[in-house]
């Protein structure tokens, strides 16, 4: 009768770790909108003034959508996909964001969004003399017609 107390607490122990490794093994980490969205950069040579063009290219896996810039839906402005450099530049760039595509809703209000593989070109003026590759980074959230992801900053740089 001794050993009572210790098998039954040895018991409630392996029941308590048996439910604790179901509850952990079932709860998966939340996904961020990076997985499903692949960026990259291409550079243009300098201009006599210091101008250059960056061609972004983005490619969203399906079935996801991102939220395009502008949104067109107050709502859903701070979902936007948006781009900002972090090298210092002569004066602000001059970002032209691809024409999303149309979502009518009826519950948040229409919107536009990005599919597939979309181009944003971004036009800076260089520091005088600064000929070195451009950091910048892309503020994106990736959804499909169920749920979102996490939202994601992915950076890069442009060479």
């Amino acid at each position: 009768m001794k050993d009572f107390p210790t098998r039954l607490s040895l018991c409630r122990l392996a029941v308590f770790a048996v439910l604790l490794l179901g509850l952990v093994a079932g709860v998966a980490p939340a996904q961020k909108s990076d997985s499903v969205v692949k960026v990259a950069a291409k550079l243009s040579k300098s201009d006599t003034e210091g101008d250059q063009t960056v061609t972004i290219t983005v490619d969203v896996d399906k079935p996801y959508h991102l939220y395009a810039n502008p949104v067109g839906n107050p709502a859903l402005k701070a979902a936007q996909t948006t781009v900002r450099f972090s090298t210092p530049l002569a004066e602000e760039p001059k970002i032209e964001y691809p024409e999303g595509k149309l979502v009518k809703d009826d519950t948040v209000g229409n919107y536009k969004t990005y599919e597939g593989t979309v181009k944003i070109i971004a036009k800076v003026r260089r520091v005088k003399g600064d000929s070195a590759p451009l950091n910048f980074s892309i503020k994106v959230q990736a959804c499909d017609k169920n749920s979102c992801l996490l939202p994601a900053t992915i950076k890069k740089t442009a060479e």
